[in-house]
């Protein structure tokens, strides 16, 4: 292992052998993560159709599925791939961590397929080929994670000017979706709810990166719950994932789980990697080359996600708009599969 280079605000480890072990505890722990997240979905759909059957509809405002324990079965596969993608985050860099959340996709889409007879098409089935080769060619080319001494030296990063403008303008949007966007435009256009998801969730993966990094200097002996901004980032955390939550089960209930997946995959990955970069700098110590291909992994991966999310309907021989129609039945439970109907162009368009 080549020596620990000296950098600002902590030190870089580099290796020519392969991956560092924390490096592969993290990729542990963000597989373990995307099966939980992704089973969850599906488990969290069924409990809010089944709520929606006989109260007022998360989409609609309602919170009938806080008495449905099978929306609480999927909330606890959820809070285990949390946990599991947070300690993640706490060994290994958010570029190595975030990709890999395109293999909840896949199980999600798989699971759709099976249990909410949502169509998966043999483009579909190569849209989670090309996730799985992007997530791999991202991992193998990941760099080390920056070694952190304290919480302070996270805070430190996080006050530099160039994130507080990346929080501040984050905050913002955010802000104008919920008060000015959500009321008129909730219910017909899917990129309000999964902007909100997205934005917030961007600045959630950097305070649970920073308490996971607390709590694990912690266990090693290097008490940070001493320090206040240990703190800080906890109350971040947890305003953050409620506001995730509520805004993901609205979205959930309103749209199709195939087109909510996908889009929210996108977004969210986008949006937390261009915070880590600005906040970690996590490309300081790459060269070119592993830049250009971890961007050319991550491409990828947005191509396998594009494909699964418009051939959702896609049946063989029929335009995705006519198997569409074909699929509007009813399921076991007595009411339709898609919660509310919507076609995918459709979600995209603000007036």
């Amino acid at each position: 292992m080549a020596p620990a280079t000296a950098a600002s605000g902590g030190s870089w480890v580099e290796s020519d052998s392969g991956m560092s072990s924390d490096n592969i505890k993290g990729l542990v722990l963000a597989l373990s993560s995307s099966f939980f997240i992704g089973a969850s979905f599906i488990v969290k759909k069924k409990g809010l159709k089944k709520a929606g059957a006989s109260g007022v509809r998360a989409g609609a405002g309602g919170y009938s599925y806080l008495y449905e324990p099978l929306w609480w079965a999927g909330m606890i596969a959820m809070v285990v791939g949390e946990v599991a993608n947070f300690a993640a985050y706490a060994f290994a860099p958010a570029i190595l961590v975030t990709p890999l959340g395109a293999l909840s996709i896949i199980i999600s889409a798989v699971l759709a397929h099976i249990i909410l007879r949502e169509r998966l098409h043999i483009f579909g089935i190569f849209g989670c080929i090309l996730c799985v080769v992007g997530s791999t060619t991202i991992v193998l080319h990941a760099p080390q994670e920056r070694e952190i001494e304290s919480v302070t030296e996270v805070w430190d990063l996080a006050t530099e000017p160039a994130f507080l403008l990346y929080a501040t303008t984050v905050l913002v949007a955010a802000f104008m979706l919920i008060f000015h966007f959500v009321p008129r435009y909730g219910q017909t256009h899917i990129m309000v709810y999964i902007g909100v998801c997205s934005l917030v969730g961007s600045l959630s993966v950097m305070s649970v990166k920073a308490l996971g990094i607390a709590l694990k200097l912690t266990f090693s002996g290097m008490n940070q719950l001493v320090y206040s901004q240990t703190w800080v980032f906890m109350i971040i955390v947890i305003a953050c994932i409620i506001t995730q939550m509520n805004y993901l089960n609205k979205a959930l209930d309103t749209f199709n789980t195939a087109v909510v997946s996908p889009i929210y995959y996108v977004m969210f990955t986008s949006l937390t990697i261009l915070a880590s970069v600005i906040m970690f700098k996590d490309w300081d110590r790459q060269d070119p080359t592993q830049i250009v291909t971890e961007m050319g992994g991550f491409i990828t991966i947005l191509s396998g996600t594009f494909l699964l999310h418009e051939t959702k309907d896609m049946a063989d021989g029929l335009p995705p708009s006519t198997s569409g129609r074909l699929q509007k039945h009813a399921d076991e439970d007595g009411y339709l599969p898609e919660g509310t109907p919507l076609r995918p162009q459709e979600s995209f368009r603000l007036p």
